[in-house]
């Protein structure tokens, strides 16, 4: 069984930067960490979880949601099995608790319903 840890959160002022960090343990031959699309997604207090940010293992563009873009990096490192999330120009509404996530496959795709995997998350707190 894949297992996602996440690492990284915390509380910025706005206009701060924090960098979220995944790490997938329990791969085999059969689900290696390049066969995994990685992902984040995030929850706001009475809020639906919403699609972040995702990128595939065989090279494709990463995609990112639109309030994101230009501010928040993926990537991901197969040495290490980690992927990353850097956030920098934090806005108060990007206060939520951030998810990893992980799905077989190379399709990148926004719904959570399709990952496979996730994370136990990871609170980023940003104040005005």
């Amino acid at each position: 069984q894949v297992r996602l840890v996440e690492s990284g959160g915390g509380l910025v002022q706005a206009g701060g930067s924090l960098r979220l960090s995944c790490t997938a343990s329990g791969l085999t031959e059969g689900v290696t960490f390049g066969s995994l699309v990685m992902g984040w997604f995030r929850q706001a207090p009475g809020r639906e979880r919403e699609f972040v940010s995702a990128m595939n293992g065989v090279g494709g563009s990463p995609i990112h949601v639109d309030s994101v873009k230009g501010r928040f990096t993926i990537s991901r490192d197969s040495a290490t099995n980690a992927v990353h999330l850097q956030m920098n120009s934090l806005r108060p509404e990007d206060t939520a608790v951030y998810y990893c996530a992980a799905r077989l496959g190379r399709s990148i795709l926004k719904a959570g319903t399709v990952y496979d995997f996730w994370g136990q998350g990871s609170q980023v707190t940003v104040s005005p």
